[in-house]
């Protein structure tokens, strides 16, 4: 039995990006880890949760449940904001090396066979993510886990698809759709594509777990756009999920 271990930034992360891998390793009998390396309580959220952190951590713990996941780990950080300006111990005032050995202390203790972070552009460029793929890069040498792929989604269908839905979709003052020409990762770039559409039941109630993050105060967020597709259209966005597998590490 292998193990597989996915570091996340935020709780809802592992929803959007490898839940349909992680169902499926854990059905097919490997052992799944999650990692979660802060707490999210910076996130975007409807005013009547007054203890945000406490509820994303009761959403992840159902997320875990439903896509069979047999440990989640919390690295014990505090979310740094969308821009880093989060005071406290956050993720990006921390220093990576120490970051990187509570995760290889993980990877240890699991014997882990893979570890799954993001790549280098951090998906959209969230601070978190960044330094979530700096600490999984470093913890791999320090553990001598040799398999690690990076999380990730083509970059040029992203774009495109950003770009269309601001034809439809008034995006806010102060989103820039032109940055997603650098984010996540080129198509040329991209070494595994995993079918889970025969998970897709289970990815989406791993992403209907994550309520808080639907929408804040009546303005819907990714989340719910997904949650809103209907079947064939959930199946065509979501029916694979997308990595670049790191040849070395060390």
């Amino acid at each position: 039995m292998a193990t597989l271990v996915c570091l996340h930034a935020h709780p809802d992360n592992e929803a959007l990006l490898t839940a349909g891998t992680m169902a499926r390793a854990a059905a097919e009998g490997q052992r799944v880890v999650l990692v979660v390396a802060t707490d999210g309580a910076a996130g975007l959220a409807s005013a009547a949760y007054t203890d945000l952190a406490a509820a994303r951590d009761a959403e992840l713990a159902e997320s875990a449940r439903v896509l069979g996941v047999a440990r989640v780990v919390r690295l014990g950080y505090a979310d740094s904001g969308l821009n880093g300006e989060e005071p406290g111990a956050t993720l990006v005032r921390a220093p990576v090396g120490e970051a990187a050995a509570r995760l290889a202390a993980v990877l240890d203790e699991e014997r882990a066979d893979v570890l799954v972070t993001y790549d280098a552009a951090g998906g959209y460029g969230h601070p978190d993510h960044v330094r979530c793929h700096e600490v999984g890069v470093g913890a791999a040498v320090l553990a001598g886990t040799a398999r690690v792929f990076e999380a990730t989604a083509p970059r040029e269908a992203i774009a495109r698809a950003v770009r269309l839905a601001g034809l439809v979709y008034p995006y806010p003052p102060d989103f820039d759709a032109r940055s997603f020409a650098h984010a996540f990762t080129p198509s040329a770039q991209i070494t595994h594509r995993v079918d889970v559409r025969a998970y897709l039941g289970r990815k989406r109630a791993a992403m209907a777990a994550h309520a808080s993050q639907a929408s804040a105060d009546g303005a819907d967020r990714t989340l719910a756009a997904f949650l809103r597709l209907p079947a064939p259209a959930y199946a065509a966005v979501c029916g694979r999920e997308f990595y670049r597998g790191r040849e070395q590490v060390g």
